[in-house]
């Protein structure tokens, strides 16, 4: 019992899977007829222009038991698979072409399943026609015989064209291309090549016709338009040709000559004759109709006419053949002929070319000597040439040139009839040179005509030119540049010239002189043109570094050509430079520059340029000297003198340098001056006055005769202030104030003359303590009235005066130089004196220029005030 209760659900189990396989029922398609786009696929048809991955068809269906279904396509073996579907959908694609042409039908499998159960089917897809396919012609290439006679209209070929296309894609029709231009036509519809009407053929004119036929299809529709497809070939037509043509002569008109020494039996032409039809000639038969007089004969086969007698037994000079040409047929009958006109000549043999005579005879060269340059126009009568032809009429008929160089001769007669006497003529004297060409060589040519042969002959005309002095000498250049240094020595060659003259002999020698004023220092060899210094000649470029003058070259006839020399001296470094004095004393205020300097005399830079350079110095280390101006200062921390006596314990004013000069020329010259410098500082007040005194130091003259312009100008001044208050105080008995003028003159331009007598041993800058202070004194008499008048003398220009024995005087500190209108002044300042020296200076300036005053009011007369 309890294996039982164990068995019953096993049992139970089996009975429902049981009853569940027997209630599944298969998928089916749903049949929705021929046009339908969905279903089993049964009688579908698709064009064969439909596009590979077009959608054609869905196939549908369902499973009883509404279970999901798929679906499957499937082919016989061996066939090609045309179309894959979506298993879920059922959507069928096309995947490879088709073509109605090679598979007009399609068998598929179609099946349906719902996983349980699969219903298949055979199915049967037509494919449709598209319009895809060109006509084919067929049995090509098209290559038609047809004789020349045919008639017009006559049938002569059939052209034949298919299309694999069905309905009107595969209807054919047949047209010809340039219709017009053809000879044939063509029936549409059955391809027939026929002859056009009133059309015939003609070998002789055209062998061979090339046609071009046409075959189109109806049309029809190809994915979606409207297509035409046509196709063309070409039919060769051959004409045959057939005995219709009658023959025909080549190379007419036909000449022929028979000359002076043709011999009896010699062939003087041949006539050639063809059948006009080409394709399948008949032989041709020759013979003379007439106009022989017994004097020509012909062969019957070759058509070659020959001469039966000899030329001096022939009548007539011209003989008119009258030749027939006939056809012989393969049965030997004569058929078609033809008639043409041979015309046969008797005439003089050309044998003779033009021959050339001189004096004695035949001659090829002719020889003559004259001399360069002839008149034009001129004979050349030296010559003596005769030309000859002895054949007769046109045969010695020749024309006459000269070969050679062009435009220099002429010949005449240029045309020659038989015999002529023959001259030459001069047409350009300027070639006719003997210094271009010693030999003038020509061809004399003579050449026929008229005639066939073209004889000619030439004869050599050499000509030897003799030389005239044509020509003037000329030199390499129209001026030469030349350059000597300086200290060349005398007889020293400068340039040499060269000129041509290319006449020959005495007229080509050349003498050289020269001329100008420039040439006196100079000589030139008058058959080298070596053009050199005077031998006592001393060149100096300082003194003159430029020449130039003329150098002539001529011939012995006289004639010449000039050509310019231009010399340049160069400068040699040959002078030093050169102080004015080996030993100068200069007074040098501090911050104040002082300058010594020294003149090269050398014409050009470098040699001229002058540096210049301390050489000694005592003490060291306090000069500085510019190198190109020569100027010679202070260093920059010297500012006073005491800086300058802490650096050397010489306590003297007066320092001495050696400075030397030297130029920059190769090789370089220098020489040396000592320098003595008295240094000072500024102690008294600056004003024009002093500046004036200092910058005149060195050139006293200059200062005493702008010192006495001054003091005449104060004189005139004075007389006329003076008169006029005279003359006011005369009307109005009143003393006027005396009145004081101050004026201050300006700084007169510094002069580099120097005078010796006037040299200061000791100078100093004393004077820039004075100012000059004019001042309008009254004029006392006996009887103080003012009433004097006094008549001013003009002063006169100073003449140098003598040199003055300088006595310095260092007692008296100030002093007074009266003059006419004023004084000068000195201002004292009150300050120690750093060392005797700047007093001792002091003391010589103010002695001297007191001297210089007093000298000149005594010169004037004027009495001390």
């Amino acid at each position: 019992m309890k294996h039982v209760r164990h068995f019953t659900p096993f049992i139970f189990l089996s009975l429902v899977h049981v009853c569940l396989v027997q209630a599944n029922y298969a998928p089916y398609f749903f049949d929705n007829g021929a046009r339908s786009t969905n279903g089993n696929m049964a009688l579908l048809s698709l064009s064969e222009d439909t596009p590979v991955g077009t959608h054609v068809y869905t196939l549908n269906g369902t499973d009883p038991e509404g279970d999901p279904v798929t679906y499957d396509l499937t082919y016989e073996a061996g066939s090609r698979r045309y179309f894959s579907v979506d298993k879920n959908l059922g959507n069928v694609t096309l995947i490879e072409e088709l073509d109605r042409e090679k598979e007009d039908e399609i068998e598929v499998i179609v099946s349906i399943s719902d996983g349980l159960s699969t219903v298949s089917e055979k199915v049967r897809i037509l494919v449709m026609d598209a319009n895809d396919e060109s006509p084919e012609f067929i049995n090509t290439p098209y290559i038609v015989e047809v004789p020349e006679n045919t008639p017009s209209s006559s049938s002569i070929f059939k052209i034949e064209a298919i299309d694999k296309d069905t309905g009107s894609g595969g209807s054919i029709t047949y047209f010809l291309q340039n219709i017009h231009a053809n000879k044939f036509t063509i029936d549409r519809h059955s391809g027939v090549l026929r002859i056009k009407t009133g059309v015939t053929l003609d070998y002789e004119k055209s062998r061979t016709h090339f046609v071009v036929v046409v075959a189109k299809d109806g049309g029809g529709k190809l994915r979606g338009d409207n297509k035409v497809f046509s196709a063309t070939t070409t039919v060769t037509i051959n004409v045959e040709d057939v005995q219709d043509t009658p023959p025909m002569f080549i190379g007419t008109p036909y000449y022929g000559y028979v000359y002076e020494d043709t011999l009896a039996g010699s062939e003087v032409l041949t006539v050639v004759a063809l059948d006009g039809d080409r394709g399948k000639p008949n032989s041709i038969h020759y013979c003379i109709v007439n106009g022989s007089e017994g004097s020509f004969e012909i062969s019957n086969t070759t058509g070659a006419i020959s001469v039966i007698k000899s030329p001096n037994q022939l009548k007539k000079e011209v003989y008119e053949l009258k030749v027939k040409a006939s056809e012989i047929s393969q049965e030997g009958d004569a058929s078609d002929h033809v008639f043409a006109m041979v015309i046969i000549r008797v005439v003089d043999l050309n044998n003779h070319p033009p021959t050339f005579y001189g004096e004695n005879g035949p001659q090829n060269r002719f020889e003559l000597t004259m001399y360069e340059h002839p008149p034009e126009g001129e004979i050349l009568r030296g010559l003596k040439i005769t030309v000859n032809d002895s054949d007769q009429g046109a045969n010695a008929k020749f024309n006459l040139r000269l070969v050679g160089p062009g435009g220099i001769f002429r010949v005449v007669p240029q045309t020659v009839l038989n015999e002529a006497q023959v001259t030459i003529i001069v047409e350009n004297s300027a070639a006719i040179d003997y210094e271009s060409s010693k030999v003038l060589t020509f061809k004399l040519l003579a050449i026929e005509v008229n005639t066939p042969e073209k004889f000619s002959s030439t004869a050599d005309i050499v000509i030897h030119l003799l030389d005239t002095n044509d020509n003037v000498p000329k030199f390499s250049s129209d001026y030469y540049i030349a350059r000597i240094p300086e200290n060349s020595p005398g007889g020293s060659n400068v340039v040499a010239v060269t000129a041509t003259d290319p006449d020959s002999g005495l007229w080509g020698e050349i003498k050289y002189s020269i001329y100008g004023t420039g040439a006196d220092l100079f000589l030139i060899h008058p058959s080298t043109g070596i053009i050199y210094t005077q031998p006592w000649a001393v060149l100096d470029a300082e003194v003159s570094s430029k020449y130039n003058f003329y150098v002539k070259a001529e011939d012995t006839d006289g004639k010449y050509s000039l050509a310019e020399v231009f010399i340049t001296v160069l400068d040699v470094n040959d002078h030093s430079p050169e102080f004015n004095e080996n030993i100068q004393e200069k007074t040098m205020i501090i911050g104040s520059p002082v300058k010594i300097e020294a003149i090269d005399q050398d014409a050009e830079e470098p040699n001229n340029i002058v540096d210049y350079s301390i050489m000694q110095a005592d003490p060291a280390n306090v000069f500085d000297i510019d190198q190109s101006t020569g100027e010679i200062k202070l260093k920059s921390y010297i500012r006073s003198l005491d800086i300058i006596h802490n650096i050397t314990k010489n306590k003297d004013c007066i320092w001495s340098l050696v400075v030397q000069a030297k130029d920059r020329g190769s090789p370089s010259f220098s020489t040396t001056a000592v320098l003595k410098i008295d240094i000072t500082e500024e102690t008294l007040h600056k004003g024009p006055m002093a500046a004036f005194l200092m910058q005149t130091k060195d050139n006293p003259m200059k200062a005493l005769g702008v010192l006495a312009g001054v003091m005449g100008i104060m004189v005139l001044i004075t007389i006329m202030i003076s008169t006029a208050m005279f003359w006011r105080n005369k009307r109005s008995n009143k003393v006027m104030p005396v009145r004081r003028i101050i004026k201050k003159r300006q700084m007169p331009p510094s002069r580099t003359v120097r005078m010796e007598w006037l040299k200061f041993k000791r100078p100093s800058n004393a004077a820039e303590k004075f100012i000059i202070e004019e001042e309008v004194k009254s004029l006392h008499n006996e009887n103080s009235n003012n009433n004097i008048q006094v008549v001013p003398v003009p002063p006169a220009s100073p003449l140098p005066p003598p040199p003055p024995a300088l006595a310095p005087r260092s007692d008296a500190p100030g002093w007074r130089v009266p003059t006419v209108s004023g004084s000068l002044t000195p201002k004292h300042v009150i300050k120690p004196p750093k060392n005797k020296c700047q007093g001792s200076t002091h003391n010589a300036l103010v002695s001297e220029l007191k001297m210089r005053f007093e000298k000149r009011n005594a010169a004037f007369g004027e009495p001390h005030i």
